[in-house]
């Protein structure tokens, strides 16, 4: 990018987190909540690391990232530069990827089983052992909301054993819990059902405080229903390009 062009994207980034952060308190204040309580991560998949850059710039410092692949070599190119923001993994993951993953991330938001939470566990306390990482890795229990196949996620009566085998590992840490609304249906049923399963987490464990639901389309259902931290790509920084 040119200086030109880099000041350029920086004001229509500029311009788009106002207008999303506005939505986020409008959509606090209309359910009485602080607008303080609902955090933004911006979900940079697919984006260049130019805009990783740019959006912690301007404050940013919650950045989440479906695929590892990509992931990881933006968070290299951002530790080489010196640009400090914590990673969030927020689309479904292979154990073979925990290993890359627990490397440089601070939050996993997609954790459906048991066998991943064990693959986390060991992979986090071999980075903690080695040195890229100082601290536990906070992991979200992801709750399936519909039955589609392949976009992951939890059956509700399942939540309290994973929530189990998490906290029995030293390298890992019960965050609280993700969801995403299932497409083709109102987003509001879904969402006061993952409140419903957040809330019976909290009363065993009640440092399970997140709750990572809400998109660009449906952030105001989300917040409306008990979102702590609401997962932004497109309404932040427009039209996603496609990979090749």
């Amino acid at each position: 990018m040119t200086d030109a062009e880099t000041t350029g994207r920086r004001a229509e980034i500029a311009g788009h987190l106002a207008a999303v952060r506005e939505r986020i308190a409008a959509a606090a204040v209309a359910c009485g909540r602080d607008p303080g309580e609902v955090a933004l991560i911006a979900v940079t998949k697919t984006y260049p690391a130019s805009d990783v850059a740019i959006l912690a710039g301007l404050g940013v410092r919650d950045i989440g990232e479906n695929r590892d692949q990509e992931a990881a070599g933006k968070a290299a190119e951002m530790a080489a530069a010196g640009v400090e923001v914590r990673w969030h993994h927020v689309g479904q993951l292979q154990r073979n990827k925990a290993r890359s993953v627990a490397s440089y991330a601070s939050f996993v938001h997609s954790v459906d089983r048991l066998a991943l939470v064990a693959a986390l566990g060991r992979a986090r306390a071999e980075a903690i052992a080695a040195g890229p990482v100082g601290v536990p890795l906070k992991v979200l229990i992801q709750v399936g909301l519909d039955d589609a196949e392949g976009r992951g996620g939890a059956a509700p009566d399942d939540v309290d054993e994973l929530a189990a085998a998490i906290t029995a590992d030293e390298s890992l840490i019960l965050a609280g819990v993700m969801a995403v609304a299932p497409l083709g249906e109102p987003p509001e049923p879904a969402f006061a059902r993952l409140a419903r399963v957040a809330d019976r987490l909290r009363a065993t464990y009640p440092q399970a405080t997140m709750v990572s639901a809400g998109m660009s389309g449906d952030l105001e259902a989300a917040v409306a229903h008990g979102a702590t931290h609401v997962r932004i790509g497109s309404a932040l920084l427009g039209p996603r390009p496609m990979l090749g």
